[in-house]
């Protein structure tokens, strides 16, 4: 697994709850916060406030999404880089599954 999102981007995540079966983290970023290199297991995320981030992979390529307020994914487990290339902050609530 890749670094921690906690280690690698304290400014922009938060742990909330962590025990033997999830943790929760908390994701805030203002436009042009980027978060390096990081992985996460399978996940559940829920976009409090939403906003377009840019996602690279190991490989270098990338891609970008539109975050909806109030969306939820689900996603397998990743390595990725962020940026928050919108206008406004972004909040994500993600409960990592162990």
């Amino acid at each position: 697994m890749a670094e921690d999102p906690i280690k690698v981007a304290p400014h922009a995540y938060k742990v909330l709850l962590e025990n033997e079966r999830v943790r929760v983290l908390e994701y805030r970023g203002q436009p042009g916060t980027k978060a390096g290199m990081h992985g996460h297991p399978d996940l559940v995320a829920v976009a409090i406030r939403g906003g377009k981030v840019r996602f690279a992979s190991p490989d270098g390529q990338s891609a970008e999404a539109e975050l909806e307020d109030g969306q939820a994914m689900i996603f397998a487990a990743t390595v990725h880089a962020t940026e928050n290339v919108g206008t406004t902050e972004i909040h994500i609530v993600l409960v990592e599954l162990k």
